[in-house]
């Protein structure tokens, strides 16, 4: 659908803003993940376990809370998030 697409050039095109990404793969294996890195220095934080919008909801959140708490430490640097669902997910319950 374009997702991964729209995001490798969000992270390969220059912009002057940082991100940080989460990538939510329904599978066990991430190919969008390797289709990503190999262009850009980003690093990118994957949630395997399945479907963000109803069962790795408290992943999202927790990876979201060690996001801010790295940045606020200094260890991380972004101004963004982006948060690339699977092409299953219903976006509704991940915007409550």
């Amino acid at each position: 659908a374009g997702k991964t697409t729209l995001l490798k050039r969000i992270l390969t095109e220059f912009h002057g803003r940082r991100v940080a990404v989460i990538e939510n793969e329904f599978g066990p294996e991430s190919i969008d993940n390797d289709l990503l890195v190999q262009d850009s220095d980003e690093e990118i934080i994957e949630l395997s376990n399945g479907c963000v919008c109803c069962t790795v909801r408290g992943d999202l959140m927790r990876t979201l809370s060690d996001l801010r708490a790295k940045r606020e430490a200094g260890a991380l640097n972004f101004e963004r998030v982006i948060l690339e669902t699977t092409g299953m997910a219903n976006p509704g319950p991940v915007c409550q």
